[in-house]
């Protein structure tokens, strides 16, 4: 396995891009994928993301919900 990726989401409580700690990736109803999390100050953070970008974050380690 290889190592994880970096996801990295916009905090809106802290208004810049964080990376996630302990990131989730799910499949929405209508097909995307979305990725949730929290930063390390424990703030909760979502982010849109590609098949393509969703498929390698799993493939290195990032763990996977519901599909």
């Amino acid at each position: 396995m290889s190592k994880p990726i970096v996801i990295e989401g916009y905090c809106m409580k802290l208004k810049s891009k964080q990376p996630f700690v302990d990131p989730i990736i799910s499949k929405n109803a209508k097909g995307g994928y979305v990725c949730k999390g929290e930063t390390k100050d424990g703030h909760k953070m979502c982010a849109i993301m590609s098949k393509d970008k969703a498929e390698a974050a799993v493939a290195s380690g990032v763990k996977k919900e519901g599909f």
